[in-house]
Parts: structure tokens; sequence; C-alpha cells
């Protein structure tokens, strides 16, 4: 990511965190991922070389800026999902600005019905939506990152609003089949791989 680039990024970040703070309906905010998150989201795409990553949680595209231009140095491609169509259409207008739209797909779908679908194996998937739903997806998100050694599967507010997840985490920590760690970038990312 060339410093330009990742300056503009960062600039869009504080102006999305400035409208959040003017809203006090949770759900009228953009609720983005901080930006050492995406920055971190980012390195390991590039580490990874991964070519399939799936984004759940697209909001107006701000983590999907940072994972577009990852994918397009690892010659990948990226799926983002938002059941919004208006948070899609405002996506997809970023990724046009910033001349990331190449190598993404911006669907507007339901996650639980995304994933209920068969798809070949993601490299990175990265799960940033309403809470409550993680442990329905659970079961379809354990099937894709088990398909392949070295899947991964990034979770966002794990720390932050670790009450909300506490299900969630409690499923993984149970099952053998994935093993999973917790690291303080951010609002807490969960990173979980087959065993």
């Amino acid at each position: 990511m060339n410093v330009q680039l990742r300056n503009r990024l960062l600039d869009l970040y504080q102006e999305f965190h400035d409208y959040d703070a003017t809203q006090p309906d949770r759900l009228k905010r953009w609720r983005n991922v901080e930006s050492e998150s995406a920055l971190f989201l980012a390195i390991l795409v590039r580490s990874k070389q991964a070519k399939q990553v799936l984004e759940i949680g697209t909001s107006n595209g701000f983590s999907t800026l940072w994972l577009a231009d990852a994918v397009t140095a690892t010659q990948g491609f990226l799926t983002s999902l938002e059941i919004d169509p208006s948070r899609t259409a405002i996506a997809q207008n970023y990724l046009r600005q910033f001349g990331l739209d190449e190598r993404v797909n911006c669907l507007t779908i339901d996650a639980a019905h995304f994933l209920a679908q068969n798809h070949p194996p993601y490299d990175l998937i990265f799960l940033d939506a309403e809470r409550s739903a993680y442990l329905a997806y659970w079961p379809a998100l354990k099937q894709l990152i088990c398909q392949q050694a070295g899947s991964s599967l990034v979770v966002d507010n794990v720390i932050s609003h670790r009450a909300e997840v506490s299900d969630f985490l409690a499923t993984i920590e149970a099952d053998a089949d994935v093993i999973a760690t917790t690291i303080a970038v951010g609002a807490g990312l969960l990173i979980v791989t087959k065993s």
C-alpha cells in the first residue's frame, strides 16, 4: 500500500468516525473497523498471499477498501456482503473513487442466505456484521475455513463487545476442529483456523 493511499484512507476513517459521533442510533452509524484493524487485515491478506477473500459486513466500504487494495497486490479477489442496498451502493462508489473496484464484487444479500450456498474455499474471511448473528453463521463459517489448510476467519469486536459474542466465542473454544486466538488490535480481533 502506498503512503498516499494509506493517508487518504486514514482521513476517510476520521470523517466516518466524526459522523458516527453525531448519531445516537447505532444502526445509523457506519461502525467501521478501526484503522489499525484494517491495516492488520491488509497485512494478513498480503502475507498469506490470499487469492479469495470474503468480507461479511461491508457497511460503507472502509474495510473493503483496505481489503481491495490487498487483493490487488496478491492478484486475488474480494467478495463483500452487505444486507443494506444503500450501503452497498456507497461502498461501490468509494471503490470506484479509489480505483479499487476491479477485483471486488459487492453483493447485497443476507449473509446467512449467502453462507447456506455452496462456495469454493476462501483463504481469508472477515466477519464484522451484526454480532447477534455470529453463532448462527458458525457452522457454515467452520465448513468454509476447514475446506483447505491455511484458511482463516477473522472476527472483529471480540474485546469491545465480548458480552455480545460470548456464546460464539465459547462455541469456537469448545470446537476441537479449530484453533483460535484473540489479539488486542482495534476492538479486538479473533483469528480462527483449522487445527
